[in-house]
């Protein structure tokens, strides 16, 4: 059985956690543990959404992944020591360490990004390089074994790569089809190289 972490904190974007929560809970000999400082629900981005964390940091100290997701509230767990303690001492034994958006600058706060290739979401990737990390433009990123995705909805996909690295490509597959992940956005605007003129700072300014 594989053991999965998904650290949830205030403000946390819901679609972070939840996207690679369904791949991975798909997947045969994987558990899914939403963890959290304390047991109970955790509110995410918009106000109107509640995960529930079952577990706390101390009752799963040693997951074989973690998956931390982003979210605005990115920045106030930037200085919660519980948070990046537990995903620095978490690391010394996972076999993979995974991000989801922003969620990769909590990966470099616990120290874990230095001389590594990572990504994270469009808006803020240059600013990883302030934890020593080597900013890469792609979906997903895999450096060792540590594994960083995109903004949100890349999530799934890196859930994906995950899974085929940790079983088997079609398992993998499988899961894909069960979800139908198939996915065929009606617009060309999910990427700032191919948006209209202009999408950006509106785009921006409904995450900010």
């Amino acid at each position: 059985m594989t053991n999965i972490a998904i650290p949830l904190y205030p403000r946390f974007t819901a679609l972070d956690a939840v996207g690679p929560y369904t791949v991975l809970a798909f997947a045969p000999g994987c558990t899914v543990t939403f963890v959290a400082a304390e047991p109970g629900p955790v509110l995410d981005d918009r106000g109107s959404l509640s995960l529930a964390a079952t577990a706390s940091y101390d009752d799963l100290p040693a997951p074989d992944v973690i998956v931390v997701p982003g979210g605005p509230g990115t920045i106030e767990a930037l200085s919660d020591a519980e948070l990046l303690g537990w995903i620095a001492r978490a690391h010394e034994r996972t076999r993979w360490t995974t991000s989801v958006c922003s969620g990769s600058f909590l990966l470099g706060a616990a120290g874990l990004l230095k001389g590594r290739r990572a990504t994270t979401h469009w808006g803020w990737l240059d600013q990883l390089a302030g934890f020593g990390a080597e900013p890469v433009s792609e979906r997903v990123v895999v450096d060792g074994k540590i594994v960083t995705a995109a903004g949100v909805s890349s999530g799934i996909d890196m859930a994906l790569t995950l899974l085929a690295a940790m079983r088997d490509e079609e398992t993998a597959q499988a899961v894909q089809l069960a979800i139908e992940y198939d996915p065929r956005p009606p617009f060309d605007a999910g990427n700032p190289k191919t948006a209209p003129a202009g999408l950006s700072d509106k785009a921006m300014a409904l995450i900010n």
